[in-house]
């Protein structure tokens, strides 16, 4: 392992963590993120006025559909068994925009820190997507994991929203 890193072997070589001696545990992590955007923009996107559709129902689907290919975008990313995948999104008239929140749970042998990332960011994307044609200003911000729990390290909870 170099530098302490667990995809990093001895000589230098990207490898998939052997995660087969680890016990299986209720794991659960929680990322977020948002999306700033122009009071107007927000304005349209709740009245459900955006020419590509419904945004929020769009941007949720996204994320949850992300959560499960996470494995395939992310290089040595075990692919999991999810139990649970909840993509929330809320408007914030004080960013002004929307804030995400994803939940990923599995009981397996390796995190799904990587899930509730990518669900996030996924969502985030999307929201880009549909609303880019009225406002092209938009800024996706602080995609962080927020909390994880379960398996050998331990719970981990940061705080801030």
């Amino acid at each position: 392992m170099a530098g302490g890193l667990t995809h990093i072997g001895s000589a230098g070589e990207a490898s998939m963590v052997d995660v087969g001696s680890k016990d299986e545990t209720q794991r659960t992590a929680v990322a977020r993120g948002h999306v700033v955007m122009a009071p107007a923009t927000l304005a349209t996107i709740l009245e459900g006025n955006a020419k590509k559709g419904d945004v929020v129902a769009t941007a949720r689907i996204a994320g949850i559909m992300a959560a499960k290919r996470a494995h395939e975008l992310i290089p040595l990313c075990h692919p999991l068994l999810l139990t649970k995948v909840a993509v929330d999104i809320e408007a914030d008239a004080a960013l002004p925009g929307l804030r995400v929140t994803a939940l990923a749970r599995v009981t397996g042998r390796t995190g799904v820190e990587m899930e509730a990332l990518t669900a996030v960011s996924v969502a985030c994307l999307t929201i880009y997507d549909m609303a880019k044609a009225i406002d092209r200003g938009m800024i996706i911000s602080d995609v962080r994991l927020v909390e994880k729990t379960g398996g050998k390290s331990g719970d981990f909870v940061i705080g801030g929203s």
